[in-house]
């Protein structure tokens, strides 16, 4: 008998994880690379934020805290909701984790039995069918297109319910297409979702303080109100606030779930760290202005990247809406050679080929079940991004 669990056969590591750390080993043997396969806003985090840390740390504040997160910061989490989301949670049905994962990780680890079902559309943040996976569940891949902006439609969703569906994992902005809902199109998701009261709906809102030009953000349980006793609305202050190693997540939803997530966290982790969740505290209710500036420069870069890629052989971009990511198409290389006679047949060979040509590393599509594409992130500087693009339109016009 095997000493490893049955559990840990049924997932695989992090793809995303994986590129980097191949760029990391690719680094240190004194490669020049540019990694753009992480999903980490490269600006610092807020000195505000910073500073609350500090006084938190010199006021004592090191002890553990309530499971769920101290009272303050879920006070902060329930005005955040009101005021940007028009959703008003009680703060016993708000829950505060290490990290946004975690959030959803507690969720469907006190939910999903085996021969559960839950439908994700395609392309996905990798960790969302594996956590299902862990908890013995059954991933239903909802495809989408670019000829639909990588956008679940209802008349997918209508065919993909059945009576062992338990949840809809719903991200927008997405990562890793920056695909984003309008407010119709949710509507007509959440018309779907209403017919079918078994249904939960797990939103992953964390990019929502990234979504470029004039378009507004929803979330569903804002949209439909009939789906608030059954939406799980996750957040933290990751993207937004550039405090990814902070690893504060949190989530808002009925109180039967959330007290059944907190006995999950209880058993697992317990609070998140109490330092960090003075500084989100600081996050949420301090000043939200230099968003703006922030948000601007990820839509610079964007264009730019969006406009390389597309005068670069063989590739197709669409231009996302949100979050920091690009998904481009490379199918039109699949058969070409490299100029030492590799043969690109896959997106797994061409990321990995323009890795060993060019050390630039980024993610391959197949591992957000949209094989064809990769993904970029350009939360970079704007100089390492034209670098990228340039080593990026060699790599392509160099196969034949």
């Amino acid at each position: 008998m095997s000493f490893l669990s049955a559990a840990l056969g049924r997932i695989k590591p992090s793809a995303s994880i994986v590129a980097n750390q191949r760029a990391r080993e690719l680094a240190a043997q004194g490669r020049d690379v540019i990694a753009l396969s992480s999903g980490e806003p490269d600006f610092d985090t807020p000195d505000h934020i910073k500073d609350a840390a500090a006084a938190a740390m010199a006021a004592g504040k090191t002890k553990y805290t309530p499971v769920a997160g101290i009272p303050e910061l879920r006070k902060a989490i329930r005005a955040k909701f009101q005021r940007e989301n028009g959703l008003d949670y009680g703060l016993d049905q708000i829950i505060v984790g290490t990290g946004g994962k975690q959030v959803i990780a507690n969720a469907l680890l006190a939910t999903v039995n085996p021969g559960d079902e839950v439908i994700i559309p395609a392309p996905f943040w990798v960790s969302y069918p594996e956590i299902v996976a862990l908890c013995g569940g059954t991933s239903v891949i909802a495809p989408t297109t670019a000829s639909d902006a990588f956008r679940l439609t209802a008349e997918t969703l209508e065919t993909l319910i059945t009576s062992k569906t338990k949840w809809l994992i719903l991200n927008s902005p997405s990562n890793p297409s920056g695909a984003a809902y309008g407010r119709d199109e949710l509507k007509s998701l959440t018309d779907v979702l209403e017919r079918h009261p078994h249904v939960w709906v797990l939103t992953d809102d964390m990019y929502e303080h990234l979504i470029y030009g004039d378009q507004p953000f929803y979330t569903p349980a804002q949209i439909a109100p009939a789906l608030y006793e059954r939406t799980l609305t996750v957040n933290g202050v990751s993207k937004a606030y550039a405090m990814t190693g902070w690893r504060i997540g949190y989530a808002g939803g009925p109180r039967q779930l959330v007290k059944a997530m907190d006995t999950i966290q209880g058993q697992f982790t317990s609070g998140a760290c109490s330092i960090a969740q003075w500084a989100a505290v600081a996050a949420l209710d301090g000043p939200q202005d230099y968003l703006a500036g922030r948000r601007q420069a990820f839509e610079a870069r964007r264009d730019l990247v969006v406009g390389m890629l597309n005068q670069s052989k063989g590739l197709h971009c669409l231009v996302p809406e949100g979050a920091f990511y690009v998904f481009p198409s490379c199918e039109k290389l699949f058969g070409l050679k490299t100029a030492a006679g590799q043969e690109i047949s896959n997106d797994e060979e061409f990321a990995a080929e323009l890795l060993d040509a060019e050390a630039v590393a980024v993610v391959h599509g197949a591992a957000y079940g949209s094989p064809g594409h990769f993904r970029i992130s350009y939360a970079a500087s704007t100089e390492q991004l034209e670098e990228a693009c340039k080593r990026i339109q060699r790599f392509c016009n160099s196969l034949s």
